[in-house]
């Protein structure tokens, strides 16, 4: 199944110990950027967790965020870097000293300097690390649900477009002999036209030969034959689960050279018009593609 880039979900657990809030959003992005927001006291727990994202994603920015709420004798004890502090009110009490000025600290702002906060670096017991990754599970599923909701969406409307893109090269494919032939027919015109101007006739085998000529610059049943296996290769990656957004991508790249071809190898009014809808339709397939992982 398919996934977007793009999702949001949430979970709330609780026990007797601890309250945990667990939220994640992401966007797309060419590689897995994962950015964490996790209390003081469980991250030194991020490279395992992060073991468990990856189980569920492989592309785009993931924003991660956990808020903890201890029961009352559960709450950890965090550090305090007093050293660090004290040399900082000092250099503050001898530059108020130099001025004349008086000084009295303002301990509440030190609560706000985060750098100055961390945690004790004892290790988490295994029970209260399993439950953080239980919750970050539940919040995982719940935001693989929605991704997974907007892929559907964004595959069923993919594949209307391919039916219609495969509907026009068979428009294509149609149109293109008619078009030699209509050239063809110029052609003829023209060399007779000009050959009369100076007494002369049309040699049949002269212009048969510049028949074959012009045939070949009009010929587009290999760029066609190839635009239909690409729209093919299209169908069949919409259908084979996650990981394919680079492979769809890929392959809308080829789309958009096939097309191009056809269109500057058969000067038609009315195939010019329809190679400008194809591209189109490539261009809202190609935006859709990049928010599927």
């Amino acid at each position: 199944m398919l996934h977007s880039m793009t999702g949001f979900g949430r979970c709330l657990v609780e026990n007797a110990d601890i309250t945990q809030q667990w939220e994640i959003k992401s966007v797309n992005g060419r590689h897995l950027d994962l950015k964490w927001r996790l209390p003081i006291a469980v991250r030194s727990l991020e490279p395992r967790l992060e073991k468990v994202v990856r189980r569920f994603a492989s592309r785009g920015r993931v924003d991660i965020s956990l808020q903890l709420h201890y029961a009352a004798d559960a709450a950890p004890t965090p550090r305090f870097d007093s050293m660090q502090a004290a040399a900082m009110l000092q250099s503050l009490r001898d530059l108020a000293t130099t001025r004349g000025d008086s000084f009295t600290p303002d301990y509440n702002a030190l609560l706000q300097l985060s750098f100055l906060w961390g945690d004790t670096g004892d290790e988490l017991d295994e029970a209260m690390s399993a439950n953080l990754e239980a919750g970050l599970t539940l919040a995982l599923e719940d935001w693989d649900e929605a991704r997974a909701d907007e892929g559907r969406a964004l595959a069923t409307d993919i594949h209307s477009r391919i039916l219609r893109m495969e509907e026009w090269t068979g428009l294509i494919a149609e149109r293109a002999p008619a078009i030699k032939e209509e050239r063809a027919n110029m052609l003829r015109e023209r060399l007779g036209d000009a050959l009369a101007q100076n007494g002369q006739e049309l040699e049949e085998s002269r212009f048969l030969q510049e028949i074959v000529i012009l045939a070949d610059r009009l010929d587009v049943s290999e760029e066609l034959t190839r635009l239909g296996t690409h729209l093919e290769r299209l169908r069949n990656l919409l259908q084979s689960g996650k990981d394919a957004g680079r492979r769809l991508d890929f392959t809308l790249q080829e789309c958009f050279r096939e097309i191009n071809t056809c269109g500057n190898k058969l000067p038609d009014v009315q195939l010019s018009r329809l190679v400008v809808d194809f591209k189109n339709e490539l261009e809202k397939c190609r935006e859709q593609v990049q928010n599927l992982e």
